[in-house]
C-alpha cells in the first residue's frame, strides 16, 4: 500500500464481529465508516455467553478459534473492567466411558497443538465440580479458556476505531447495498471501496441467496451464587448439538460470572424467526442441566431471553468476496462462535483490504466455497 492512499471501507453492523473489524482496519490506517441500525452490540453480542473458547472440530475452526483466543489474549489487559474478561477454563464434561475415551484422545489432540488441556478422571471431576451428579466418567479441563462480557467490548473497540479516525452512526439502518455503496433507510447513500457486510444473521435481508439461516437460542441468567460453578461447563455432546442439522436441540451448558451469576444454555433452533420464549424447549433446555447440575434447581433464575446465531450449510464462517459483488466483503455466519472468532475474523478482513498475507490460510472462509448454496 505504499505510496497510496489507504482504501475506504463502510463497515454495516456493529456487533462485536463488525466492531472487531472497524477496530483492526482503523488502526491500520483505513479510512473506516461504521453503520449500525440499532445499538451497537445490542443484537446477537449481547444475547450470547461471551465464552472464549478454542474448539477442535474441525480443522478450520480450530486454526480461526485459536489464533482469535491468542488475539484475546493478548488484548485482555487493555480490555475496560466491564469487560469482565476472566480465565474459568471449560471444562468438558463425560457422561460415560465412551465420552471419555472421546475426551482423551482431545486432550492429546490439544496437546500436540500447543493448547493446555488436561484429563480428569471421575474423582477428579468432582473436587473440580462438587455440584455435578454422582456417576459422571470425568472431563476435560481446558485451563486458558475465558469468558467475557462483549456488550462492554464493543463500545471500547469503536471509540477506539474514532481515536483513529473512524466514523460511527449509530442509529442508522442499511436498506441496500449498491455496488460499492449503500443506500440508507432515511435515503443518504455512501460509497467506499469496500463495503464489509457484518450484520450476522441478518445478512440475507441485505444480500439475497446468502447461505446464511437463523438459528434461535435461549439463555438463562440465575441470582448470584459465588463458587456455586467455578468452570464454564459443557457436555461433551455439546458439539454435536452445535453443529447438528436438526430443527431444534440443547445441551448442557453452564457458565459462572464474575459477579456470582449463572448462564444456563443452550438451545439451537433452525427455521424459527419469533424471537418469543418457547418455553417448551425452555424447560427441555433447563431439565438437561439439571441432569448435570441437580442442585441447580435450588437457584433462582431471573429471566431468560433468545438470540439469533448466523448458521452456514457447512459450519465455516464466510469471510471474504462474495461472488458477483464487487467491491463486497462478508463477515458473518459464525454460528456460536462470533464472540470467540471476531478478532481472527477481523485480522482476515483488513488482509484482504490491506492485500497483505494473511496468518492462515484463507480458503476454508471464503465464501465462494458456498456461492450456489441454498440459504
Amino acid at each position: 500500500m505504499s505510496g497510496s492512499p489507504s482504501p475506504d471501507a463502510l463497515v454495516v453492523g456493529a456487533g462485536i464481529v463488525g466492531a472487531a473489524c472497524a477496530w483492526e482496519l482503523a488502526r491500520a490506517g483505513v479510512r473506516v465508516s461504521v453503520l449500525e441500525a440499532g445499538l451497537p452490540g445490542g443484537g446477537a453480542t449481547a444475547a450470547g455467553m461471551g465464552h472464549v473458547v478454542v474448539l477442535d472440530d474441525n480443522e478450520p475452526e480450530f486454526r480461526l478459534a485459536k489464533l482469535s483466543h491468542e488475539l484475546w489474549s493478548a488484548l485482555a489487559p487493555e480490555l475496560p473492567a466491564g469487560a469482565e474478561f476472566t480465565r474459568p477454563g471449560t471444562l468438558w464434561v463425560a457422561a460415560d466411558g465412551e465420552e471419555l475415551d472421546a475426551a482423551a484422545r482431545r486432550a492429546a489432540a490439544y496437546d500436540s497443538r500447543g493448547v493446555a488441556a488436561e484429563l480428569l478422571d471421575a474423582r477428579q471431576l468432582a473436587e473440580a465440580e462438587p455440584e455435578l451428579r454422582d456417576g459422571l466418567a470425568g472431563g476435560l479441563l481446558v485451563r486458558d479458556d475465558a469468558v467475557v462480557y462483549p456488550p462492554c467490548v464493543v463500545p471500547w473497540l469503536l471509540d477506539g476505531a474514532r481515536r483513529a479516525g473512524a466514523q460511527v452512526d449509530a442509529g442508522r439502518r442499511v436498506a441496500a447495498i449498491e455496488g460499492r455503496a449503500v443506500r440508507c433507510a432515511d435515503g443518504g447513500r455512501r460509497e467506499a471501496a469496500w463495503v464489509v457486510l457484518a450484520t450476522g444473521a441478518w445478512a440475507p435481508e441485505l444480500v439475497p441467496g446468502l447461505p446464511v439461516r437463523r438459528r434461535k437460542g435461549h439463555l438463562v441468567v440465575t441470582d448470584r451464587y459465588p463458587g456455586f460453578v467455578r468452570h464454564q461447563l459443557v457436555e461433551l455432546g455439546y458439539l454435536k448439538s452445535a453443529h447438528g442439522t436438526g430443527s431444534e436441540s440443547v445441551a448442557f451448558n453452564v457458565q459462572p460470572r464474575p459477579s456470582g451469576q449463572l448462564l444456563v444454555g443452550s438451545s439451537r433452533q433452525l427455521g424459527v424467526d419469533d424471537d418469543a420464549i418457547d418455553h417448551r424447549l425452555l424447560s427441555r433446555m433447563l431439565r438437561r442441566a439439571l441432569e448435570y447440575l441437580p442442585g441447580l434447581a435450588r437457584r433462582h433464575a431471573l429471566r431468560a431471553w433468545t438470540g439469533f446465531r448466523a448458521a452456514t450449510p457447512d459450519g465455516q464462517p464466510l469471510i471474504g468476496p462474495w461472488p458477483g459483488h464487487d467491491g463486497l466483503l462478508l463477515a458473518t455466519g459464525h454460528e456460536g462462535l462470533g464472540i470467540t472468532t471476531a478478532f481472527g475474523t477481523a485480522w482476515l478482513v483488513a488482509d484482504m483490504v490491506l492485500g497483505r498475507p494473511s496468518p492462515l490460510p484463507r480458503e476454508p472462509y471464503l465464501p465462494a466455497r458456498l456461492a450456489g448454496s441454498a440459504p
